[in-house]
């Protein structure tokens, strides 16, 4: 059987405040694996889309006054999913998910892992080694062999980069960080503050006509912003000017969103977001934590302005900690927690088979902003939804089992959970989303755009 069993799911769902009985409405479709990895990784992928899709099933039967339906969870859906960033091509050109910089790196005693796919990170990466702006993985290479791991580690992050010493599991858990992160919970849901209840309105997805502000970048933020997308949601992706996405990252998680840049520095565009955010029904930020809060987007800050809000906030390390202010992404995640050294060794580091913290806490985001809005049809509110990579890594690491071995050889290809469209760039294959549920959209209203090129303003202002 592949369905996710309820000790995969149930924690989870109970968590954020559902009924358990709910569970039983999840029912398996198609051949298992995809995600053949050391480490749990189809389960975890399995268990994150299997809530999210109940919780987006469940707050379309409480919108339309109707029961719950069923729940399908494809293997096959799931996997293709979880590897969409490597799957999208545009007009049959793939996308490089990994710049040059982005790699493990020997040093003097181990290994280090860093980040440098933003110009912005890759010139804080080789000032940090004395590099000039222009030095390739040679001269890096050369810089790093020189030094301890854990020293790359701290003056890169002094300098605004990122880079992570490789640690093992033990390693991990005895330093302060990992320690604090054991001691968390999975994700939080919690009502901050009060607001009138909502009633059935017989909305034709759960998401129609809610405006959702997307302050998220790669990957989990913009994965659960799509996911809300394809559920009907009005989702405007908001970017600063001098902090650009690649388009190509673009492609995979736009889907079903428009993009704007506003720069909350100055008054006009700081006066055109605050327009936006007295509609807004969910605002969600992934950047490190604190970063938003000078112009007012602190979780108390937002409750004030506009009461019968659903927040989400995602953060790499945790907010909490000596690494709370810290930058990450996912590969990094994997390096410092153990995982790299599990699916490796630690002298070959390995990774997952897909960027699976992203992705599944991308959907477990998803999971509880829906959440979030079915309990505020019912009893009204305002939300604060929280999730970390880190904690859904140590969930990957100590809290899930790893079922019968994936077979690889005899698991379907992709192709089946792909497809293609015309875009204002060219024809774009990408990968269908795994959410599913009797009724539930099978494809996105809307392509991608370009990256930035939408009016500030929700549609039919």
């Amino acid at each position: 059987m592949n369905s996710p069993t309820p000790d995969e799911v149930t924690p989870v769902w109970v968590a954020l405040g559902a009924d358990a009985s709910l569970v039983d409405r999840i029912c398996p479709v198609g051949p298992r694996g995809g995600l053949p990895s050391r480490l749990p990784v189809s389960e975890l992928a399995r268990a994150t889309v299997a809530v999210c899709s109940l919780a987006a099933a469940e707050l379309g039967a409480v919108r339309g006054g109707r029961p719950v339906p069923r729940v399908r969870v494809d293997d096959g859906a799931v996997a293709t999913a979880f590897r969409s960033d490597r799957l999208v091509r545009l007009d049959g050109q793939a996308w490089s998910t990994f710049a040059p910089l982005s790699r493990f790196w020997r040093t003097a005693d181990g290994q280090v892992r860093t980040h440098a796919n933003y110009p912005h990170h890759r010139a804080r990466l080789l000032a940090a080694l004395g590099l000039p702006d222009g030095a390739g993985p040679e001269a890096v290479a050369r810089a790093v062999a020189e030094r301890p791991a854990r020293e790359v580690e701290d003056a890169v992050y002094a300098a605004g980069g990122l880079a992570v010493a490789v640690r093992g599991p033990r390693e991990w858990a005895a330093h302060e960080q990992g320690a604090l992160v054991a001691r968390r919970p999975l994700l939080t849901l919690e009502r901050t503050g009060d607001a009138p209840a909502r009633v059935p309105d017989g909305a034709p997805l759960p998401c129609s006509g809610l405006r959702v502000l997307d302050l998220t970048r790669v990957l989990a933020g913009p994965v659960a912003t799509r996911t809300l997308a394809l559920l009907g949601a009005d989702v405007l992706r908001v970017d600063a000017p001098h902090l650009p996405e690649s388009q190509e990252a673009h492609n995979d998680t736009g889907l079903g969103k428009r993009s704007t840049t506003l720069d909350l520095r100055r008054g006009t565009d700081r006066r055109a977001f605050d327009d936006l955010l007295a509609d807004a029904d969910v605002v969600v930020t992934g950047y490190r934590p604190g970063a938003l809060d000078r112009f007012g987007l602190s979780p108390e800050a937002l409750a004030e302005r506009r009461p019968g809000l659903v927040v989400g906030q995602l953060s790499a390390w945790g907010r909490y900690g000596p690494w709370s202010g810290r930058r990450g992404f996912d590969s990094l995640v994997q390096a410092a927690t153990g995982i790299a050294v599990l699916e490796g060794s630690a002298d070959e580091p390995g990774a997952l088979p897909a960027q699976a913290l992203d992705h599944g806490t991308g959907y477990l985001l998803a999971a509880a902003l829906l959440r979030a809005l079915t309990e505020r049809h019912r009893a009204g509110g305002t939300w604060l939804a929280r999730l970390a990579l880190t904690q859904t890594a140590h969930w990957l690491v100590h809290g899930l089992t790893r079922g019968p071995a994936d077979d690889a050889a005899g698991f379907p290809g992709p192709d089946r959970w792909l497809t293609e469209r015309e875009t204002p760039m060219g024809r774009l294959r990408y990968a269908l989303s795994p959410v599913a549920y009797d009724g539930a959209p099978a494809d996105w209203a809307r392509p991608p755009g370009r990256w930035g090129a939408d009016r500030p303003e929700w549609l039919g202002a």
